[in-house]
């Protein structure tokens, strides 16, 4: 049996050192779960063994010391913690001990969400904002009263009449999940340290020593209670005091309520819980405190925390687990998704075996490998994610090396082995060149032929704006897929009608839907029949049309159209090197990187032949590049229906004439054509001061100079 006496002496110093990473080093090495476990270990063996209990325990104390370079403050009314419920029961035998000591059988409660930040207490003085600090040990805080100016949230003069010579007023300092979002996406794309979580990013604000560091990160406050009053006289009731907070100019959480009983208070807790994830802030549980300021009195307090107050925790939304291994997800566009397999942890009331690492930069930052203990992250949702390596539990080898290397990307997709290409986000693009973010997504560039990204090219291939396949949904896609009919675009011009036919019957069975294959005593065959028809049809297209069809990532069907007029003919866009394809108007270095990879890559060249040999064909020409032509360096937009022709059938026209055709118009736009039912694009022309043609004059237009 373990000697309580070395227990309780592990326990302090592992809850010390805890507390000092994440109050003074802004570092936190464990999550709030453990701490708590820990803590309340600690709190049982010290009851069992009172002669064990010293004064400096960590079950003495609220807080932790003070961080050095700011001043310290004495405060005038000592920062109390709270106890924790974690339980029903527990929350029930809270209400019973109060009930019985009052005398009352169901006492009001001023119930609120537990905010996930700092706590903090701000003092004014004669209605103005004179000085602001943490709560420290509970005793003695640290002045951090240049970094709460930068707070908006925090008034610094009081609104109202009459104020108090002297006020202090107790809240919590957080960051709202949208400013945490943007901060640490700002952080990645300049290469900046990103904050583990707001609860993290809220309290290593307020310690920069630099209040212009503080003020660059996107904080906020709430007010729930007050410290020293001076002769200012105090509501009867708690949930007034938060009324009274509000009129003098201080944002109160408008999730603060009233409940009754232990059966309220149950109800509040599982109704916040419900609201949880869709709330602007981050929670850890709720706040249950005595509403009548007489019965707080008459509860009175224990050496660390109000009697007539508790927190109610809601499950930890952060676990210490171990990394299994670390293996490579293939999305649907080709993207790489490293993904921790972890040995099975609860977090948030779900058991995770996985977690997202998101890119290599990410993986780097963490320097996560396997058999690493980490911590993982869980909110509503959102797919669970590795914040934080715990390095000091890092398995060694007999010479205290680290067991296992940095974990790195492989250089081939793990689907189906094509090339891997590095893509930045790109920040602008100029004459100069282009500036990209920090950070990289790694993609697979076998589009063709990756069986992760085959569906998403099926789709896209039979498009109508691409191959025009009608009638090839992603239903029948999803079913060819599954049953391997096919494994690339070319297999679609192999499949014939017993294939469509089968696949139908085998989906329907799947699917337990009822068989469509056979209806009034025939087979039903005109489905398959139009759908190989179509198939069929779609082999006679057009250069434009195949280049948009083969996916080339930022293709799209302008590029397309640019690319197929520019060569001509297909070889010469797949052996054009970067220098030329630079040439083409409207190319920039960018997708051109995009075009060169996408040839380069022989899966891709492979499905290309494939598709040639299943007789899949379209006119090729000579350069077009109607740089002389009437419409030359004019950039024009249609919107609308025409009667005389499609609008691609028009965009093409004016392209043979010089023009360049966009999608969406704005100052550059040279005119717009504007059809039937012309909406938002007429609307903003007009606005803009656009010339408008109607089809009239675009035929006349098209008549005059085509016939030259």
């Amino acid at each position: 049996m373990t000697d309580p006496a070395k227990r309780i002496a592990a326990l302090r110093l592992a809850l010390d050192d805890a507390n000092h990473r994440y109050h003074v080093l802004d570092d936190p090495a464990i999550p709030d779960a453990e701490y708590d476990a820990m803590l309340r270990e600690l709190q049982a063996l010290e009851e069992a063994n009172p002669g064990l209990r010293t004064p400096d325990s960590p079950t003495q104390r609220v807080g932790a010391g003070v961080l050095p370079g700011f001043e310290t403050v004495v405060h005038d009314v000592p920062m109390l913690s709270l106890n924790n419920a974690f339980s029903e029961e527990e929350v029930r035998e809270f209400v019973a001990r109060i009930s019985k000591e009052l005398g009352e059988a169901e006492p009001s409660f001023s119930v609120e969400p537990k905010l996930d930040g700092l706590a903090i207490s701000l003092r004014y003085e004669d209605g103005h904002f004179v000085r602001g600090a943490t709560r420290g040990d509970g005793a003695t805080g640290e002045d951090v009263t240049q970094n709460l100016r930068t707070i908006r949230a925090i008034p610094l003069k009081l609104r109202g009449a009459d104020l108090p010579a002297v006020l202090e007023v107790r809240g919590e300092v957080y960051m709202p999940r949208a400013g945490f979002e943007a901060y640490n996406a700002r952080m990645r794309e300049t290469g900046g340290k990103v904050l583990a979580n707001p609860r993290n990013g809220a309290a290593g604000s307020l310690r920069q020593l630099d209040p212009k560091l503080a003020a660059a990160r996107p904080l906020s406050f709430y007010a729930y209670g007050l410290g020293a009053t001076g002769d200012w006289p105090l509501p009867p009731r708690h949930s007034d005091l938060l009324r009274a907070l509000k009129a003098l100019g201080f944002p109160v959480s408008p999730e603060v309520s009233v409940a009754r009983g232990a059966d309220g208070l149950l109800a509040y807790y599982e109704g916040i819980g419900a609201l949880r994830d869709r709330l602007p802030y981050d929670i850890d549980g709720v706040v249950y405190k005595l509403d009548r300021q007489d019965q707080q009195k008459a509860m009175g307090f224990v050496s660390r925390a109000p009697r007539w107050a508790i927190a109610h925790k809601f499950p930890a939304q952060e676990q210490t687990t171990t990394v299994e291994a670390i293996e490579v997800q293939v999305g649907r566009t080709g993207a790489l998704t490293p993904v921790a397999r972890l040995a099975p942890v609860q977090v948030a009331g779900v058991v995770v075996t996985n977690a997202t690492l998101h890119n290599a930069d990410q993986i780097a930052r963490l320097d996560v490998r396997e058999g690493d203990t980490v911590i993982v992250r869980r909110a509503g949702d959102v797919i669970p994610e590795v914040v934080r390596v715990v390095e000091d539990r890092r398995p060694l080898d007999g010479q205290g090396r680290p067991l296992h290397a940095p974990w790195s990307f492989p250089s081939a997709c793990p689907a189906c082995g094509s090339h891997v290409e590095a893509v930045r986000k790109v920040l602008r693009q100029t004459k100069a060149g282009v500036e990209y973010a920090e950070g990289a997504t790694l993609i697979c560039t076998g589009g063709l032929v990756c069986p992760a990204q085959r569906k998403q090219a099926l789709v896209h291939f039979a498009s109508r704006k691409a191959m025009d396949i009608d009638g090839l949904g992603e239903r029948f896609i999803e079913a060819l897929v599954d049953f391997g009919y096919v494994r690339t675009v070319a297999d679609l011009y192999a499949l014939g009608l017993d294939e469509f036919l089968e696949m139908k019957r085998r989906a329907d069975e799947r699917d337990g839907t009822v068989p469509e294959t056979v209806k009034a005593g025939k087979v039903a065959t005109r489905w398959a029949q139009n759908l190989v028809a179509a198939i069929t049809a779609s082999k006679a297209t057009t250069l434009e049309r195949l280049l948009f069809a083969l996916g080339i990532r930022d293709v799209g069907e302008s590029t397309a159209r640019t690319l197929a007029r520019w060569f001509g003919a297909l070889d010469p866009v797949m052996s054009a090197s970067l220098e030329t394809l630079l040439e083409v108007p409207d190319i920039g270095p960018v997708v051109a990187e995009r075009i060169l990879g996408f040839f380069a890559e022989p899966h891709n060249r492979e499905v290309i032949a494939a598709l040639r040999a299943a007789g899949v064909n379209w006119p090729e020409t000579g350069p077009q590049r109607a740089a002389e032509g009437p419409l030359a360096g004019r950039t024009v937009v249609l919107t609308g229906s025409l009667d005389a022709m499609s609008r691609d059938e028009a965009g093409n026209r004016l392209q043979a004439l010089g023009a360049k055709v966009a999608s969406s118009v704005s100052k550059k736009t040279s005119f717009l054509v504007a059809g039937e039912a012309a909406g938002s694009k007429l609307e903003k022309a007009t606005a803009l001061g656009v010339e408008v043609w109607d089809e009239a004059r675009l035929l006349a237009f098209l008549n005059e100079h085509e016939a030259r």
